[in-house]
């Protein structure tokens, strides 16, 4: 099965966005051992690559107005101390399932490195806003889990607008999760109608970045199968 760790927990699913930066770095291995402390499921976290072809945990594509894709691991160290590899990472928390956004196109073969040696592609799920990118690391992880890139976002903003089941499930096709924000050009994308039928096409709704605990109750009340927020602590108490 596709990402059998990654689905193997009960839902719903907490992702922490970045870990539990509340004490520690956001996408630091103190970020994520927090997070998985204090109830998250899984951890959501950016990849790029370093000019030496390192996966590491960088959101932003720069550094101290130094471009990561321009800097070397050790160089990249010296601007930002706490940064992780994502090698690092896997072995740190080896049974937490990861959630993997792929930030550059020169990120997906390293990122897809990094996941085959630490033996992992069933416990991760790729992700980026580039299908491109996304496309490019999952041929080179065969097992690994994946959601809709935009192109599946403005599909499913397509079937909700006309209500059109057929176009939520070419949103869902040939991926294990949509991960979506609650609202996109206007539309409500988490309606009882439209979970309903993301589920029948085989996929799990997945929101995001959603803090509040009070929209997290009402988000998984009406069907969504988890949250991905900064927030990991009070998700915990909100849906357990």
């Amino acid at each position: 099965m596709t990402g059998a760790a990654y689905f193997a927990g009960p839902l719903p699913r907490i992702l922490a966005h970045r870990g539990l930066a509340l004490h520690a770095p956001e996408n630091s291995i103190e970020a994520f051992r927090a997070a998985l402390g204090a109830g998250a499921t899984h951890l959501e976290t950016d990849v790029r690559a370093t000019a030496d072809g390192v996966a590491v945990l960088v959101h932003d594509p720069e550094v101290g107005g130094r471009p990561v894709a321009g800097l070397s691991l050790a160089q990249l160290r010296q601007a930002l101390p706490e940064v992780c590899t994502l090698s690092e990472a896997l072995a740190a928390v080896p049974d937490a399932p990861f959630n993997i956004d792929v930030k550059a196109a020169g990120a997906a073969e390293p990122a897809a490195r990094s996941v085959l040696a630490a033996h992992s592609p069933g416990r991760v799920l790729i992700t980026s806003f580039s299908a491109a990118r996304r496309r490019a690391a999952l041929r080179r992880l065969p097992g690994a889990a994946t959601s809709a890139s935009a192109e599946g976002v403005a599909l499913m903003v397509a079937g909700v607008r006309l209500r059109q089941p057929a176009l939520v499930a070419l949103a869902a096709r040939g991926v294990q999760a949509l991960q979506i924000p609650e609202r996109a050009l206007g539309t409500d994308l988490v309606t009882p109608w439209t979970l309903r039928e993301v589920r029948r096409a085989g996929a799990e709704v997945h929101v995001w970045v959603v803090n509040d605990p009070v929209r997290m109750r009402e988000l998984v009340a009406r069907g969504a199968d988890g949250v991905v927020t900064d927030r990991a602590d009070l998700a915990r108490d909100a849906l357990r």
